[in-house]
């Protein structure tokens, strides 16, 4: 309690923000200014807005600031206009994301246009400002659409996680695994054979998630499918990983519910299914790189709502890989030493 409490939150404490200003101008330069120099903000800048888009694909930004071209004559013309794109796969925290940097602009827009133009305070407060927002990937602001695929992962992550470890204590407790360990099967053949089922158990049981949400809900994969599943099978290397490590710490069903039950319940919370990661405390943050779920529950939103693919999440393919392979080795290890 003393750590999650500071972790899962509703507050939105940071946004990375891709400004694209394809002809630079002094009013814009100082807005821009104005965003870097504000902590909550942080602020990367572009000259199209494809370019900018990209980082949406690979979940690095949150929104997108976009300024016309022609912008400052256009502003002494017709009145202060921009874009805003939200990146509304989290639509609770694209609405806040939003209205934060609207409030933002209006509050500083005047005072810079006052500096450059000369014009009286009360003419340029008097200015039209309008900001038009536009939420990319979940235009209604449905919020199925950002819990689903996360209720996936906890769902899978519970079979690969729980009945692995429940499995094989339960082998200990009525001795079975005694005469296992007796027979010439070799532990490496031994320890694949129990995994195995559970790995096509959960990929199954992920594949009747996808198709529900298809039926009931109208969710579908935006980006490859085979992608989505590439990655899922790696998970589960790790998930399967974890539940035998789990398993040679306990030697009864017991203990490794309690320590499944513990693991569990940090990682759901930690994970982002309710809150935003980016918003949890630096520590919280740092901490969570060692949450598979927390990886899972990033990727397949990324996949099944953005449409990215394998390509834009390879630097978290490639770790949960490694990830995977130490944590398979750690348990082949210490299993062995309590056979």
């Amino acid at each position: 309690m003393a750590v999650l409490v500071f972790a899962a939150t509703f507050d939105l404490k940071h946004i990375d923000i891709a400004v694209v200003d394809p002809r630079p101008t002094q009013s814009s330069r100082q807005i821009i200014a104005s965003l870097q120099g504000n902590p909550l903000y942080s602020v990367n800048t572009f000259t199209h807005v494809a370019d900018a888009e990209k980082y949406f694909l690979m979940d690095e930004k949150d929104l997108i600031l976009v300024f016309p071209i022609h912008f400052e004559k256009k502003t002494f013309d017709k009145g202060f206009e921009v874009q805003i794109l939200a990146d509304a796969v989290n639509s609770r925290s694209a609405q806040l994301a939003v209205a934060y940097l609207q409030e933002t602009l209006i509050k500083h827009v005047p005072g810079i246009f006052m500096n450059v133009s000369g014009l009286s305070e009360r003419t340029t407060q008097k200015a039209r400002i309008n900001v038009i927002p536009r939420y990319l990937y979940n235009p209604d602001l449905d919020y199925k659409q950002y819990m689903f695929p996360g209720l996936i992962v906890v769902v899978t992550s519970a079979v690969g996680i729980f009945l692995t470890a429940f499995n094989i204590v339960r082998e200990k407790e009525v001795g079975t695994i005694e005469q296992v360990n007796v027979s010439p099967i070799h532990k490496t053949v031994f320890i694949v054979g129990k995994l195995i089922p559970f790995w096509i158990i959960a990929i199954f049981e992920m594949s009747f998630g996808l198709l529900i949400g298809h039926l009931f809900y109208d969710i579908t994969v935006a980006g490859p499918l085979g992608d989505l599943f590439i990655f899922t099978v790696a998970y589960l290397l790790l998930g399967l990983g974890l539940g035998l490590l789990l398993s040679t710490f306990a030697h009864t069903q017991q203990q490794v519910m309690f320590l499944s039950w513990f693991f569990m319940m940090i990682f759901i919370l930690m994970s982002g299914l309710f809150t935003s990661i980016e918003s949890m405390p630096l520590w919280a943050q740092k901490a969570n790189i060692l949450n598979p779920m927390a990886h899972f529950m990033k990727v397949i939103r990324m996949i099944m709502l953005k449409g990215s693919t394998l390509s834009d999440v390879l630097r978290t393919f490639l770790f949960i890989l490694g990830y995977a392979f130490v944590v398979l080795l750690a348990a082949v290890i210490r299993y062995r030493k309590n056979e």
